[in-house]
């Protein structure tokens, strides 16, 4: 039992740690980079923003009001546990948000250059929350209740797509076609920050090998690049065949070595290699599974 607390301190203080420095960053792109231009970059913040220019509301205020009903729906579809961390994360987020604007200087210069370390301070904000598995509201929160109904899209893809539309209004209240442009700016380099934070560290190449020699170029794929192999039963169509098709997933860099390998053992293979979003398991990254972990110490 004792193990089992240790551990989920342990959790819970690298959720708090990962919270603070992801508000932090966050606060810095609104504070900073954001309000300051007129840059409404989507979601709940967006809001926010255009709230705060109209009515001079504190933006971190703001947020979590506006957030309280995608609770409530986050709730009843994702389950208490997800929606205490969002609300925490959410709650640090709007609390640093206002307790720093008065300190955190404002950048008015290029504003090519507040687009993108606007972006990127976001992107890492958000990107450190979503790590331990919670959200900050808003798009966040909104992105994670539609990839219940779209598995197939990342993260950032889907925040894009809410994001839109809060741009579009922004349109209508700064009047100003530029602040738009570069909310867009801001808003792409924030969800391929996000994406390469949660993608990135285990994105890879799938590679797929149809070759009478497939033994032979597993065993020199195992040799060499020291990646594991699957060898997949499969039948030509046209010659009605059996061949065994090799299976294989490999980094960006480790494509050309294995292209070497394939040509050198069978140069009339036929290959084919796709994009892997996320690889998880052995030499990648690993999975892990806390709850029977958890129930192993119980018994």
């Amino acid at each position: 039992m004792g193990i089992v607390k240790k551990s989920r301190v342990r959790e819970l203080s690298i959720d708090f740690l990962a919270y603070l420095i992801g508000s932090g960053l966050y606060a810095v792109a609104v504070n900073t980079f954001s309000a300051p231009n007129n840059i409404a970059p989507g979601g709940v913040t967006g809001l926010s923003i255009l709230i705060n220019y109209v009515t001079q509301a504190p933006i971190g205020t703001v947020m979590f009001l506006l957030n309280i009903p995608l609770f409530l729906l986050g709730l009843y579809l994702l389950g208490w546990k997800f929606i205490a961390k969002t609300v925490v994360a959410t709650f640090m987020m709007s609390i640093i948000i206002d307790v720093t604007a008065p300190f955190i200087p404002a950048y008015q210069g290029d504003m090519i250059l507040v687009a993108l370390f606007g972006g990127v301070l976001e992107g890492l904000g958000l990107g450190l929350v979503f790590l331990r598995g919670a959200t900050t509201g808003g798009s966040d929160l909104a992105a994670r209740l539609l990839s219940l109904k779209f598995p197939h899209l990342s993260l950032g893809r889907l925040m894009l797509s809410v994001d839109a539309v809060v741009i579009l209004v922004a349109a209508l209240v700064f009047q100003n076609v530029e602040s738009v442009l570069y909310a867009v700016i801001m808003l792409f380099v924030s969800s391929r920050v996000v994406d390469g934070l949660l993608y990135g560290a285990d994105r890879g190449k799938m590679i797929l090998v149809v070759s009478r020699k497939s033994g032979e170029i597993a065993k020199e794929v195992m040799d060499q690049l020291e990646r594991g192999v699957t060898l997949l039963q499969g039948k030509g169509a046209y010659t009605g065949e059996n061949q065994e098709v090799l299976l294989c997933a490999v980094r960006r860099h480790e494509v050309a070595k294995l292209h070497t390998i394939v040509r050198t053992v069978d140069p009339d293979a036929f290959w084919m290699v796709a994009e892997a979003g996320e690889i998880m398991g052995e030499g990648f990254k690993k999975l892990k599974a806390p709850d029977r972990k958890k129930r192993r110490n119980k018994t």
